[in-house]
């Protein structure tokens, strides 16, 4: 579990300092909008492999659709803009105005989060066997 938090920390360092440029240096439009958008998803993703190292993959990729989805929808309230003009950077973690868009962008960056996040795992477990690392107990034999 270790090894998964570590993982998610530096995933989480990345896409947030990938965001935060995305942001401040990205042209105003739907492409940089979008990627933001993504990179939200996948922060959300890394966010609680941090918090919860043991979940599936499917139910951290569930609870973060959620939360993207949920932040989402609160800005039909207002609430996201309210605040920030209180304190801006909070734009950056609950948005400023409703895209329905953004909804499916959400949901296509975690479901791919989730693959690449098997993904790594198994080539990881096949690297640390291929290195020397644990392996699998072989089969007893018969008899």
């Amino acid at each position: 579990m270790r090894e998964r938090r570590l993982a998610a920390l530096v995933a989480l360092g990345v896409v947030v300092v990938s965001g935060l440029a995305v942001h401040a240096l990205g042209p105003a439009g739907s492409a940089t909008d979008i990627t933001g958008d993504a990179l939200y998803a996948v922060a959300a993703y890394a966010g609680l492999v941090l918090l919860f190292p043991r979940w599936r993959r499917l139910v951290v990729g569930a609870v973060a659709a959620l939360w993207c989805v949920g932040v989402e929808l609160l800005q039909l309230t207002g609430v996201p803009v309210a605040l920030a003009d209180r304190f801006p950077p909070i734009a950056l973690v609950l948005g400023s105005g409703f895209d329905a868009r953004d909804l499916l962008v959400y949901l296509c960056a975690v479901g791919v989060t989730v693959a690449v996040d098997r993904v790594g795992v198994a080539l990881a477990a096949r690297t640390a066997t291929n290195r020397g690392g644990p392996r699998a107990k072989p089969p007893e034999p018969p008899g």
